[in-house]
């Protein structure tokens, strides 16, 4: 086993407001309402003056392209249509390639962005790429399972399971999987699934036809369905719906378990024992998000030093805060963003000496 070592730590207070070696900067607050675009621009756009060419998804809302048309950021934010904009090769490997370009931010599907790092890498530019997981939200015998079983849904099904962060790996230790269930079963069927415009809505719809279809792969006739929520159906309901489900009990070898799924399915797997749970939750190629419900102080700082993810939340299932970092390990992506690490990207460090003789 690999022999992990604190070289330095920090406690971070939650807020808008950074103080950086005598530096203050402020950071833009988004409205939850906001399209998810919308987080991830300025997530990028920070507040250092520099230029932002956004690439949005082929299937994004239309509204991503106001920033570009409005010029905001006094033109500094450029807009690239994704239809015509190819990021492997083509045009978008010969715009990451061009020189007066030394950084790049980007947050996508691995194929995409590793398409995006090797072109860099002809010109050495730096990138931070923020891509999938597969995360485990990891629930011990001795947790309060009633909380850890009402704030499982939220991790999973928000945005409708379109997260990179999604916890839809759901590790149970097995002398809880009956009563943590039961609870959890409570909890997905109350989600209501609708409208995304109306208030009760608890879950939208995908995003398209492509997405719904790539979905309903992972749940074949014969998959172990234990929960499954309700979603609008029939020709009065158009859209792209699939109602919240869970498949239980899985292993951590099925491809459901495996791969991202990009939409509303978590799978429950059950472990004995400490050692078990981390050695199922780091058996992934991801390492993006996860989380550990315990009751046991000691044992959720173990767990946290030997998870191989890059965001960890005890007794919890937060991602992300604007004054903390943001990053992945494994295939889950490279560098941070957001908080004061995420300047690292942008900057660099200058030795100057001066003669004083």
């Amino acid at each position: 086993a690999r022999r992990r070592a604190l070289v330095h730590g920090r406690a971070m207070r939650h807020g808008f407001t950074l103080l950086l070696v005598g530096v203050l900067i402020t950071l833009p607050v988004v409205d939850a309402g906001w399209p998810l675009w919308a987080t991830f621009l300025t997530w990028s756009v920070g507040g250092l003056g520099m230029g932002l060419l956004f690439n949005p998804a082929t299937v994004a809302a239309m509204s991503y392209a106001a920033p570009g048309e409005e010029g905001l950021v006094g033109g500094q934010v450029n807009l690239a249509d994704s239809i015509g904009w190819s990021l492997i090769g083509g045009v978008g490997g010969a715009t990451v390639a061009i020189a007066d370009r030394t950084s790049w931010s980007l947050e996508g599907a691995f194929i995409t962005n590793f398409g995006i790092a090797a072109a860099a890498a002809g010109t050495i530019k730096r990138v931070t790429l923020e891509l999938g997981g597969k995360s485990a939200n990891i629930v011990f015998a001795d947790a309060d399972l009633e909380a850890a079983a009402a704030s499982a849904p939220g991790a999973v099904f928000g945005n409708s399971g379109q997260d990179c962060c999604a916890r839809s790996r759901i590790l149970v230790e097995r002398p809880a999987m009956d009563d943590f269930m039961a609870a959890l079963e409570r909890a997905v069927t109350a989600i209501k699934v609708g409208d995304p415009l109306e208030e009760s809505t608890g879950m939208g719809p995908l995003i398209s036809a492509g997405r719904l279809e790539a979905v309903g792969s992972f749940v074949p006739d014969d998959a172990p369905v234990a929960i499954r929520g309700a979603a609008p159906s029939g020709p009065d309901n158009p859209g792209y719906w699939f109602p919240p489900t869970v498949l239980a009990p899985m292993s951590n070898d099925d491809r459901a378990s495996r791969e991202e799924i990009f939409g509303p399915v978590a799978c429950v797997i059950p472990f004995d024992g400490e050692e078990e749970a981390l050695r199922i939750a780091n058996d992934t190629i991801y390492g993006l998000s996860g989380s550990i419900w315990t009751r046991d102080g000691a044992r959720a700082l173990r767990a946290t030093r030997a998870l191989e993810t890059g965001v960890i939340s005890v007794n919890s299932n937060s991602s992300v805060r604007v004054s903390t970092p943001f990053g992945g390990f494994k295939q889950s992506g490279v560098g941070r963003e957001l908080g004061p690490d995420a300047l690292d990207h942008y900057t660099d460090v200058k030795n100057v000496f001066v003669a004083t003789d």
